[in-house]
């Protein structure tokens, strides 16, 4: 199955459960595998995927939404996703949280979901 990749996305949001994470926020990380069968397409932007849109779908679920947990943001955004582009046939997404306050040192926290549709 093909699929385009979007890597590294990052920005500057307010989910956790802490007070501080509410009130400061921090850098989120967000990847995500859009699936679908492009081989054989036309070269024309209507026929495919626009990642431009889902990049826009994604910056406003991580930015524009409040949520405690990593796990769900995760969810929000692969169910926008094949909620918003009917062409997908599964996303892979990833919400990394590099800066999440644990009590040692680690180098990242993510968590990843696979959704497909039924």
């Amino acid at each position: 199955m093909s699929h385009v990749a979007l890597r590294g996305l990052e920005f500057h949001a307010f989910h956790g459960v802490y007070g501080a994470e509410a009130e400061l926020g921090a850098r989120f990380t967000v990847d995500a595998e859009l699936h679908y069968p492009f081989a054989g397409r036309p070269d024309d932007l209507d026929a495919t995927v626009n990642y431009a849109a889902a990049y826009a779908a994604i910056r406003e679920e991580v930015t524009e939404r409040r949520h405690l947990l990593i796990e769900t943001l995760a969810d929000r955004i692969g169910r926008r996703l094949l909620s918003d582009f009917p062409p997908l046939t599964r996303v892979r997404v990833r919400v990394h949280k590099p800066f999440a306050p644990l009590p040692g040192i680690f180098q990242d926290v993510y968590a990843e979901l696979e959704l497909g549709r039924e």
